[in-house]
């Protein structure tokens, strides 16, 4: 379980095929983190900065400031008759769900989004406790065992077969919404005569449908002609709407990338609700955490330069020692000192989510902050443990701070390193303490 801590003022709540474009946007325009304040912890159990508590080994930091300026920022970039979802599902991106979410409600998102009923409940319970109200989507999916925790904590879910409308047919005035799927190939009723029939069983079993959505297969692509193709479909969808005597209060596409670049799919959404009486609904999740995928097709980002990392995962140095020439480093001896080297353990490694792909040799490769400088990565990374190299860092002890990503390793960077993207990165975080 994670462990998470809060601090006041610029503080931080803690708990336990871009690469080459996103490592060199990185580089050239490094991540703007917000510097942590002192402050006073949430909870008596949690680790304090003086190694006591709980004596985690590594853990995470959030900062609350960087959370409420990217929502802010994004509903900026919105527009006012845009309502903005904040997305905290997967565990709000490795965040912390039910750490994100008052920060996120608090902010003014008046909607979340959860991966799953259990996701939503415990980020219902969360709320309520501290006094706060969202509306709650279940964005991945339900089961019959779901329907009654959907029941008891206001949940809406997204239903798209006649199995999710007969599992909620002893739940009438339950509000559900639609998702259609215009080209994505994943979850989602098709358009047409099944969207049409499904539209009828949900009136006839007595729920609500208060949303209809698609979901994007490519907006990081600029002006992308499958977005184009999508759209217009979602357009007939709407057009089938016409008939119905109430139609959904909230018409939603469109993620982070959606926002971000410069094709107009803000507008597109917004004109396409009104068309039919609805609210306009974005759906974001990666830019509250700081980032977005690269714009392909040479698209400038509106949002991106705009947002600030909001996760800081930290280490504490275990052991320093020296290397003379010729010694090795880690599994399979794939380094090799070629110098007096001094070397620093952090106990973190692909167990804890600090990827593999990381691993160095006598070349390239990852790398953490220790004293401000980075420390390269040495040999391979190992399920707890790591060796860095602290050779031109001086008086590095143990049980000093080490930065596995924050303040100049970011998401991207290891996105970048292990051939991936950095919501890969950022949900694989999960220390073990």
């Amino acid at each position: 379980m994670r462990q998470a801590r809060l601090f006041s003022g610029r503080g931080f709540v803690s708990h336990s095929r871009h690469n080459k474009k996103a490592l060199t946007r990185s580089l050239q325009h490094p991540a703007k983190w917000p510097q942590p304040a002192t402050g006073a912890h949430l909870s008596p159990s949690l680790y304090d900065k003086n190694g006591s508590g709980n004596g985690l080994n590594n853990w995470i930091e959030i900062s609350a400031d960087a959370l409420t300026h990217n929502f802010q920022a994004i509903q900026a970039a919105s527009g006012s008759e845009t309502t903005v979802l904040g997305v905290i599902k997967a565990n709000a991106y490795g965040h912390g769900a039910e750490t994100c979410a008052p920060i996120l409600v608090r902010a003014g998102a008046t909607w979340l989004g959860v991966t799953c009923a259990n996701e939503g409940a415990r980020v219902r319970r969360v709320l309520e406790a501290a006094g706060l109200a969202a509306e709650i989507l279940i964005m991945s999916g339900f089961l019959p065992d779901d329907v009654a925790l959907i029941h008891q904590h206001q949940l809406t879910p997204v239903v798209w077969t006649e199995d999710h409308v007969r599992w909620l047919a002893d739940s009438p005035g339950t509000k559900v919404h639609i998702e259609v799927d215009t080209g994505m190939g994943r979850q989602g009723v098709e358009p047409g005569e099944a969207f049409r029939q499904l539209v009828d069983r949900i009136a006839t079993a007595g729920l609500l449908l208060d949303g209809l959505f698609t979901h994007f297969c490519s907006s990081e692509v600029a002006y992308s002609p499958l977005t184009a193709k999508q759209q217009q479909r979602f357009e007939g969808v709407i057009f089938d709407l016409q008939r119905l005597p109430r139609k959904p209060s909230w018409v939603h596409a469109g993620n982070s990338s959606a926002v971000d670049g410069p094709s107009d799919h803000i507008h597109w959404i917004a004109a396409l609700a009104q068309s039919i009486g609805a609210r306009p609904l974005v759906r974001t999740g990666l830019a509250l955490y700081g980032y977005c995928l690269p714009i392909e097709n040479d698209g400038a980002p509106r949002l991106e330069p705009a947002l600030k990392p909001a996760l800081t995962w930290k280490a504490r140095v275990l052991s320093v020692r020296t290397l003379t020439p010729g010694e090795t480093v880690g599994y399979n001896a794939i380094f090799t000192a070629n110098r007096p080297m001094r070397i620093a353990l952090i106990p973190a490694g692909y167990a804890d989510g600090l990827r593999r792909e990381l691993s160095s040799t006598n070349d390239r490769g990852g790398w953490s902050i220790i004293h401000g400088s980075r420390a390269p990565i040495l040999g391979r990374v190992s399920m707890n443990l790591t060796v860095v190299d602290i050779t031109d860092i001086p008086n590095v002890a143990a049980n000093d701070e080490a930065i596995l990503l924050g303040p100049g390793i970011t998401a991207e960077d290891h996105a970048a390193l292990a051939h991936t993207i950095s919501y890969e990165i950022l949900c694989g975080i999960h220390p073990c303490n």
